[in-house]
């Protein structure tokens, strides 16, 4: 009996090359499973099969982590630029065929998502009902590519220049109190004088310092207070409360300071260094911007395009 193996046909292992490559994107077979919506079972095998075809050791795999042998590392270099042009090429005749459709993974940050992205999902969804979207809401910076994400809001001042980046609106952070505040304990004249209030950072590391500038010059200021928070809505409630000071985006201040319930303290004075002065959609790069990616982005810049209003009124 002949023991020759017989021919390998290559097209049956195009699903498996694909599972390799998004490995190698992702850093885990766990990711990789929920980027190509199958099991982990079902991922290991794909890769099972692929290397007894190869006769070689493409994935090293650890408790800890999962890395690319040199085999498993070249045939990804050699394979992933025609993977990503398939996927485009399908998106293409996708648009092509008329209405848009597809899944959207969308990343924001907490409080700008809840505020801000998610009112806009329903004229969405109207306007494109074959859309599908994730949108999930974090404060950490996730990779796009790795995390499986085609799109992030980021609150910032500089996106990064890898990707591609839309400005959607200009925005500011305000030094704020509450009325209540401000009738019991006085309004602060100068940054210093803030040393005297309750003031309520925003929690990062080490000791809170807050930057101001105006006209050329820079003060840092220490500030300390009941309350440290790392999200801005609880930061903008307990201000509201009376409990003090605080330095919020003009994206969480907007209602109360147009309902007279905030007033911005030391105007003259700009927070310098704390949050970002814009909101951009960022999406990685690509010679063609897929569709559902470049719809939602115009359809928040239409929404949030003229910024955040914040005079009282």
């Amino acid at each position: 009996m002949s023991t020759t193996k017989p021919e390998l046909r290559n097209e049956l292992l195009w699903g498996q090359l694909h599972a390799l490559t998004v490995i190698a994107q992702v850093g885990s077979f766990t990711k990789a499973a929920q980027r190509l919506s199958l099991s982990k079972a079902a991922i290991s095998q794909r890769i099972a099969d692929l290397e007894r075809a190869m006769g070689v050791q493409l994935v090293a795999r650890t408790t800890r982590s999962v890395r690319l042998s040199e085999a498993g590392q070249r045939l990804v270099e050699e394979t992933e630029a025609s993977f990503a042009q398939i996927t485009r090429s399908l998106a293409e005749a996708r648009d092509a065929a008329g209405q848009p459709r597809g899944l959207l993974r969308i990343t924001a940050p907490v409080a700008l998502g809840r505020q801000h992205v998610a009112p806009q999902l329903e004229s969405f969804f109207r306007l494109y009902p074959e859309i599908r979207i994730e949108l999930d809401l974090s404060d950490r910076l996730v990779p796009l590519a790795q995390e499986g994400f085609d799109l992030a809001i980021r609150h910032t001042s500089a996106p990064p220049d890898t990707h591609v980046a839309v400005k959607l609106c200009a925005s500011r952070a305000l030094l704020l109190a509450s009325t209540s505040y401000l009738k019991k304990l006085g309004e602060p004249g100068h940054p210093t004088e803030l040393a005297q209030h309750a003031c309520l950072p925003y929690l990062r590391p080490g000791p809170a310092v807050w930057l101001f500038e105006r006209a050329g010059e820079r003060l840092k200021v220490p500030v300390q207070g009941p309350l440290r928070a790392g999200n801005s809505e609880i930061l903008r409630d307990a201000v509201l409360s009376g409990l003090g000071i605080a330095l919020l985006p003009d994206f969480s201040a907007a209602p109360a300071l147009r309902a007279g319930r905030l007033k911005e303290i030391l105007p003259d004075w700009r927070p310098a260094g704390f949050f970002g002065d814009g909101i951009y959609a960022i999406h990685p790069w690509s010679s063609t911007t897929p569709r559902p990616v470049r719809l939602f982005t115009e359809h928040l810049k239409k929404a949030l395009g003229q910024g955040f209003e914040t005079a009282a009124g």
